[in-house]
Parts: structure tokens; sequence; C-alpha cells
């Protein structure tokens, strides 16, 4: 079956407690590493039902397409994030995310993303900050 490259960035999230990132398009190919529920990637090709992914850190494999969904999702890119009231640097500080942090995605807004945490903490983050969607 051909690969197709996709030109456009189409992002998903793990959809399932976790999944495997395998070497190829298929159940045959080695597993490279497990990633949790929530995860974002960046799809980069499509073989099947198999997507070519790739992470934040510009790791790639194949995950099975039924794994994951269009529930958006960052994760934080820098050493530490401060989880503000408002989309604002003069907004308050609620919290702190840090270096791999999967949060919910709820709302964009002027180069900032308002994000919830597991723990129910909701707040803003600038954008440049975050990778994902």
């Amino acid at each position: 079956m051909p690969v197709v490259v996709l030109h456009a960035r189409e992002m998903v999230s793990v959809a399932k407690p976790q999944i495997n990132i395998r070497a190829g398009a298929g159940l045959q190919h080695d597993r490279l590493w497990v990633i949790l529920q929530d995860y974002p990637l960046q799809v980069t090709a499509h073989r099947g039902k198999w997507l070519k992914v790739r992470d934040f850190e510009n790791d790639g494999g194949w995950v099975y397409a039924p794994l994951v969904g269009k529930k958006p999702h960052v994760i934080v890119k820098a050493s530490v994030a401060n989880v503000r009231s408002t989309a604002s640097t003069r907004g308050r500080i609620l919290g702190k995310a840090e270096y791999g942090d999967v949060l919910r995605t709820l709302e964009h807004r002027n180069g900032w993303v308002k994000v919830r945490r597991d723990s129910g903490l909701t707040g803003w983050i600038a954008r440049r900050l975050l990778w994902g969607w």
C-alpha cells in the first residue's frame, strides 16, 4: 500500500490509556516506545489505517489510526510555563506546568492557549511555550 505524505499540518492525540509507537505501518514492526493518553502527535503520512507521526521532540514512528482521536492537546516544550488567569503576562500566576506536561486545549486567543490539567487547574499559557493544537 502506498504512503500518502501530508503537506498541511494534521494533529491527533492518543485516545486510549496507552499505545505503541512502531517502526513501521503494521504489528509486525518493532515497538519503539509507548505513549500515554492525550499525548499530541503530528501526522506526516498515511498508509491504510496506519499514521506516520512525530512528537514535539521530532521523534517519529507509526500508530494505528483507530487508537488516536481529534481531541486537541498541547505539550509543554519550555522547562517551565506559568499558567495564568488571563491571556496576558499581567495575568495572575495560578500554577506552573513543566516540560513534557500534557494539557487539554480549550481555546486559542492572541498567541495564548487556554488549557486544563487533569487536576482541574485551568488557565492560560503563552503559545510559544507549547507544542500541539
